[in-house]
């Protein structure tokens, strides 16, 4: 049996829905061997980090990825080196305590790039993003072991320090010093403002290899944890993601079965004969507001809003305002129509009287309003059929 118009419709929506979820969850499932150009030790891209991890790992040190929150990070920190490059969101507020509190135990940290300052107990960065559209070679500004080792590096500085009381700037400028060092209690924070000197591309510059091996000491100095968490890699991450894919699959699923149920509905189900549309409603709907106008003895009311529209329809129609007095009025409407002039403005007169007397007659009320309407019909302000007038009248 053909495919009715209505159901095709229903499969084509249904058809693209489905390839749109396919195209999504393509983007949001994918493996840890992305080349990416993300500052990612897992991405092989300019922008990626895999060189440093590899060579750190084939040059003794105990070098691995830290892929679960900062906030199950241990209080413990003597020995260790966390890694913190480029991370992509602010940190939340367990983060950050876990941190100080890895920091003061003895533990180092090393932040590079854009936001990674936020992370710091101290924070005096001051955003530069001009400056980090292009490389820039610096030297150093002060005497350290990491400067004595690279007394240039390479750098692409998002920000630059304000030199405060216990922080030393490294590289950069002494009033706008790029790379920092200071202490946290036991432990130190070695704060750059971009992420060249860690990147594929950017670690074979003149001074930057020297200048990572320096800051992280000897192999059997340090145990090195390079956050991966910040760039979405989750321990135990195959489990979810797939967990993900089984989501998508089930709701990809329903979607065809609400689809095919509807399609079927249409084609099966019973017919039902439109009710014919009953001509007596209108009237009875006018009827039942003419009753509660009396009602409510609001008279005045249907005077004032079948005075308005009389004014803004005829003051339209002969190109005056709507402010127009009365006898303008009226004798507008003489020179140009030939209607009585006195009779019209005592009609016009007598309704600007009762716009807004609540005590007005219900009788007198009618008589002006159907007045007006019969002024409207003569001076051919509105297209009326034929018969309306009367049927108003009989009404």
């Amino acid at each position: 049996m053909p495919i009715a118009p209505a159901d095709r419709k229903i499969l084509l929506v249904a058809s693209g829905v489905f390839i749109v979820m396919i195209g999504v969850a393509a983007l949001l499932i994918r493996g840890t061997d992305s080349s990416e150009d993300i500052p990612s030790v897992y991405s092989a891209g300019s922008g990626g980090c895999k060189a440093a991890f590899l060579l750190l790992q084939e040059s003794g040190y105990q070098a691995q990825t830290w892929e679960q929150p900062l906030a199950e990070l241990s209080a413990d920190g003597k020995g260790k080196t966390l890694i913190i490059v480029e991370p992509a969101e602010f940190p939340a507020h367990e983060e950050r305590e876990k941190l100080e509190s890895f920091l003061k135990s003895g533990g180092r940290l090393i932040a590079a790039g854009r936001f990674a300052n936020f992370y710091l107990p101290t924070n005096h960065a001051v955003p530069d993003p001009l400056s980090g559209t292009t490389w820039k070679r610096f030297s150093a500004i002060s005497l350290s072991p990491i400067t004595r080792a690279a007394p240039e590096i390479t750098l692409a500085p998002q920000a630059y320090w304000t030199p405060g009381t216990g922080v030393i700037g490294l590289y950069g400028e002494a009033e706008k010093p790029v790379v920092v060092e200071y202490k946290v209690g036991e432990g130190t924070v070695l704060w750059l403002s971009g992420s060249t000197p860690l990147t594929n591309a950017g670690i074979n510059e003149l001074g930057n290899l020297g200048f990572l091996l320096t800051a992280l000491g000897g192999p059997e100095q340090t145990r090195i944890l390079w956050d991966e968490y910040i760039h979405g890699h989750e321990r135990f991450a195959a489990t979810g993601k797939s967990k993900g894919m089984i989501g998508w699959i089930g709701l990809q699923l329903a979607l065809f079965a609400i689809a095919i149920l509807l399609a079927y509905s249409r084609r099966s189900g019973p017919v039902w004969i439109p009710e014919g549309e009953v001509r007596v409603s209108p009237l009875e709907y006018v009827r039942t507001l003419g009753m509660l106008y009396e009602h409510a003895n609001a008279g005045s009311m249907a005077v004032e809003i079948s005075c308005q529209r009389f004014r803004y329809l005829l003051t339209r129609r002969l190109g005056l305002s709507v402010n127009s007095s009365v006898p303008d009025l009226a004798l507008a409407v003489h020179e140009r129509r030939g209607l009585p002039e006195l009779e019209f403005a005592n009609t016009l007169s007598e309704c600007e009287s009762y716009r807004y007397d609540s005590k007005v007659p219900a009788k007198t009320a009618l008589r002006l309003v159907q007045t007006l309407f019969d002024y409207t019909v003569r001076l051919k302000l509105v297209q009326t059929p034929e018969g309306e007038k009367t049927a108003w009248k009989q009404s």
